[in-house]
């Protein structure tokens, strides 16, 4: 959870993922499905997909124990170098180098050498070298817990900074006026029909190569131009999602249907009880007009 996203964000969904799934057992029998409904809002949902594929590895090829070897770990589907060190590090004690965004900061910092200049295995090297052999449990927390709060990109706390008296470029980072402005974000537009009866919905599922691959949807419009006079137009909603390098343009036409008619297509579809709605992995702008509703 914590690849791409902070601290702050990721604690809720940290406490309502491990109380869904407190042990590698009750993982190891949850559904894609499930498992991308307790992640529903955090997004890069890709990252859920890779807990699924994962566990499903661990529970086929190591009687569904969690493996204990570098080299396994790092197999694993959205398991990199710097995760697979850190697991070996915090969670088995055995020294392991981490190398994520907030370390290779207060590595290069501490060399004063500009980030951009190090190569990736001159820092790894460095990041080796750096690993105190007999505590690599504090060391490996202390580094990223540095990296996160103390020797930030704007404006590093070098007054409450540990390493400050060896840091060779303590109290000399330039202080940052302000951020740079954006880059402008790709504009992706988007046409969805949402067909409710008073009890369901009418999702399908998106098994497209997308952000929201595996997510339930509502339709693409084009798709019930078909089936739409069956349905009653309710509603209609413009919403603007932004997305970390990307801005989706929803336009969401709202439908109200008598019966679960059966729609034509060949697309997995389902008619979901809203009571039961939470069960299903959703798009955060998709759930939040469900939930309106």
């Amino acid at each position: 959870m914590l690849q791409q996203t902070q601290v702050k964000t990721v604690i809720p969904y940290f406490k309502n993922f491990i109380k869904k799934f407190p042990n590698q057992k009750k993982l190891s029998q949850a559904s894609e499905d499930q498992i991308l409904a307790a992640w529903s809002g955090l997004g890069f949902y890709r990252r859920a997909r890779n807990i699924f594929a994962s566990k499903e590895i661990i529970r086929k090829q190591y009687e569904n124990r969690f493996p204990k070897t570098f080299d396994q770990i790092v197999e694993l589907p959205g398991i990199g170098k710097s995760t697979a060190g850190a697991i070996m590090s915090l969670a088995y004690l055995v020294p392991q180098p981490i190398l994520d965004g907030n370390v290779k900061r207060v590595i290069a910092r501490l060399i004063k050498k500009d980030i951009n200049l190090l190569k990736e295995n001159e820092l790894w090297k460095l990041s080796e070298e750096l690993i105190n052999q007999n505590d690599c449990f504090s060391y490996t927390q202390g580094i990223m817990d540095l990296g996160a709060t103390i020797c930030t990109p704007l404006n590093p706390a070098c007054n409450d900074c540990p390493l400050n008296t060896h840091c060779l470029s303590a109290f000399k980072v330039t202080p940052a006026s302000k951020r740079k402005s954006a880059l402008a974000k790709k504009v992706i537009p988007m046409n969805l029909s949402l067909i409710q009866t008073k009890e369901s919905i009418l999702l399908v599922k998106n098994e497209a190569s997308s952000i929201w691959k595996n997510l339930w949807l509502p339709f693409e419009s084009k798709l019930l131009k078909n089936n739409i006079k069956n349905f009653k137009l309710t509603a209609a909603q413009e919403i603007r999602h932004e997305l970390t390098h990307r801005r989706l343009d929803l336009k969401l036409k709202i439908y109200l249907s008598s019966t679960e008619s059966q729609i034509n297509t060949n697309q997995q579809y389902k008619w979901i009880k809203k009571d039961r709605i939470n069960e299903y992995g959703l798009p955060k702008p998709i759930s939040k007009v469900i939930n309106e509703l």
